[in-house]
């Protein structure tokens, strides 16, 4: 060595293979190394390539589903704007009628305001018109329905309005209430109907005679159809014999033989009679009643016949009628009318 380290051609040759020995493998492998490097790098390449191809689908889709959800909120904006603005609208109108509902409200406060300063007047004024009226029917017609009707009328309206001042009105009108029901039950109506249907029933009545013409000739006709011709003759013949000679007992009276202008003058009178005693009954004379309804009782009795039944009806509804007192003392209701015109005079005095 020539210098140190550094071999010399001897040992250069002695260190080279020998002319006989195998190459190397390194570029081989070095070779194999590199197709494998560039294989696997083009799986990676074809992999990454695929993967890149999917993101970018999955990507665009993804896109493509934002813009149809984008669209979609711009139509439900836009529909909510549209909606906005008809509710907007819609709350304009509402608040418009609000506004001229209260004006209405404020004005019809005002006049109940202006009707209810008068309202206890009007109120007292139409109480005591009703009073009015049903004063006149108790003492003309002597309908105490109607004036009780009255007073309870005028007594409910007086509670609802629960005024202390209407008090002393109240008390009238109860002390009025308390008289008329304290009297006795009249149907003066019914009676003066009653009346008016036995008037009506008299040319219906059956005379007495009439009736027993009829039977006698009804009870002598029957056997005559039954005999024979001789027999019919013979009982022809006895009857006229018999006719020459007529014996009555005068135990048992018979009614009388009316001639027909008789009979109408007859009807005409008992007619009268009953109208007298309705009217008797309108008037309250008892005395005047009772006699007119006893003379038609009597006159039914003695001409017309007892054994009809239109005569026996028409008898027991005049009893009837007859045990019926009419004569008591109507009472008036000049009480609570007083009170009313009472009060309506003090608050007329009043200072407003």
């Amino acid at each position: 060595m020539s210098e140190e380290g550094t071999p010399t051609e001897g040992a250069k040759e002695a260190l080279a293979p020998p002319p006989g020995a195998p190459r190397s493998r390194a570029p081989l492998l070095a070779l194999i190394a590199v197709l494998l490097a560039a294989g696997l790098s083009a799986l990676v390449w074809v992999d990454t390539r695929q993967r890149i191809g999917v993101t970018q689908e999955e990507l665009a889709r993804r896109l493509r589903d934002i813009e149809a959800d984008a669209r979609d909120a711009r139509s439900i904006a836009r529909q909510a704007q549209d909606g906005l603005r008809d509710a907007q609208a819609k709350v304009a109108a509402l608040e418009g009628k609000l506004a001229e509902s209260q004006s209405q409200q404020v004005a019809l406060e005002a006049l109940y305001q202006e009707l209810s300063r008068n309202r206890d007047e009007w109120q007292l004024a139409e109480i005591e018109q009703v009073l009015a009226i049903a004063s006149q029917q108790l003492q003309l017609a002597g309908n105490v329905r109607a004036g009780l009707l009255a007073l309870q009328l005028a007594e409910s309206r007086l509670s609802r309005a629960d005024r202390p001042q209407f008090v002393p009105v109240r008390r009238a009108l109860a002390r009025d209430i308390e008289r008329l029901k304290s009297l006795p039950t009249v149907d003066f109506t019914g009676m003066s109907m009653k009346l008016d249907s036995l008037v009506a029933q008299v040319d219906a009545l059956p005379l007495a005679y009439d009736e027993r013409t009829e039977r006698e000739a009804a009870a002598k006709e029957a056997p005559r159809e039954k005999a024979g011709f001789w027999t019919r003759l013979g009982t022809e013949i006895w009857g006229e014999i018999r006719q020459l000679v007529v014996v009555r007992h005068l135990t048992a009276p018979e009614p009388p033989l009316l001639p027909p202008t008789q009979a109408f003058f007859l009807r005409e009178n008992l007619r009268l009679r009953l109208l007298n005693a309705r009217l008797s009954l309108l008037a309250k004379d008892e005395a005047a009643y009772r006699e007119d309804l006893r003379v038609a009782q009597q006159w039914i009795r003695r001409y017309f016949d007892g054994r009809s039944k239109q005569t026996a009806d028409a008898l027991g509804q005049l009893k009837q009628l007859a045990s019926t007192s009419i004569s008591f003392e109507m009472p008036t209701i000049s009480e609570s009318l007083d009170a009313v015109r009472a009060f309506k005079a003090r608050r007329e005095r009043a200072p407003s």
